[in-house]
């Protein structure tokens, strides 16, 4: 498993208005686009692309191009989907798949309620995108399911991690498969709730409001 911290001022400053309490929803879902669209930057760094002859207006030359099969973009449902328009922004040739995953508040196992996604992923970079990765289980789980699926490059971008959920996943995943994480910021720790902290509150509640 690989970590990338994306230590940039532009990435800092945003995510530091995204973390403040005060800030309003339209605000933090704006920002979110954005600091996806910074982290697609550097998590696509090593996207497979091809060489491809084409004509300028003034000569032939060579130039690459993304390869075949297309690279698929999996959201986790919900606040995934907060994620979705900057990274497809920046990578628009992208397929894009879903997975719906949520994790039972007591026990803090990850339960699959919905997927959308080819049978196959043999040959295709996934890119999991999951705005918190705190405990580390819903990544695991989504991650061990696009690896039942045939994947074996797995890139999760994520704004912010915990040090406990990357040492799970590290411990989870380990070398066994091309892993990459990038993220904003790692944080201190978890608190008794699994919150990561001091973190951003719920991602989820904050880009579309609480569901009872």
């Amino acid at each position: 498993m690989r970590l990338h911290i994306a230590d940039h001022p532009l990435i800092n400053h945003k995510l530091t208005v995204l973390r403040d309490r005060d800030t309003p929803s339209a605000t933090f879902r704006q920002l979110v686009d954005e600091l996806v669209t910074l982290l697609a930057y550097e998590a696509t760094r090593h996207v497979t692309t091809t060489e491809v002859a084409i004509n300028t207006p003034v000569a032939p030359t060579v130039g690459k191009k993304i390869a075949e099969p297309r690279p698929i973009v999996v959201p986790v449902l919900r606040a995934g989907l907060g994620m979705l328009e900057g990274m497809t922004r920046l990578l628009p040739t992208a397929e894009v798949g879903f997975l719906g995953m949520k994790r039972d508040e007591e026990t803090l196992l990850i339960e699959t309620y919905a997927n959308r996604l080819p049978e196959d992923l043999s040959g295709r970079q996934c890119f999991v995108i999951d705005p918190m990765l705190a405990t580390g289980h819903t990544l695991i789980a989504a991650i061990n399911y696009l690896l039942d699926l045939g994947a074996s490059d797995v890139t999760a971008i994520c704004l912010i991690a915990s040090p406990e959920g990357l040492a799970e996943v590290e411990k989870a995943i380990g070398d066994r498969v091309d892993v990459s994480i990038v993220v904003a910021a790692v944080d201190e720790k978890l608190n008794e709730k699994a919150y990561i902290v001091p973190g951003l509150g719920d991602a989820g509640d904050r880009l579309y409001g609480s569901v009872d």
